[in-house]
């Protein structure tokens, strides 16, 4: 009985390993501080080109 409920056992969780790879993923990808101090200088670049324009607008008035 022993020898037959390790081996349930082990297969049991065996196949729990392998729906668990099947199963979608629902944690974001990790994104390492480096990336995501790129990203953020890249955001802010994009916002100071465009804030720019606005302060010449200002400027002008």
């Amino acid at each position: 009985m022993n020898r037959r409920k390790k081996l349930n056992q082990i297969l049991r969780a065996n196949a729990k390993k392998a729906s668990a790879k099947l199963a979608p993923k629902n944690k974001d990808t990790y994104v390492s501080k480096a990336d995501r101090l790129k990203l953020a200088e890249a955001s802010a670049d994009a916002t100071t080109e465009s804030t720019p324009e606005a302060a010449s607008r200002s400027e002008a008035v």
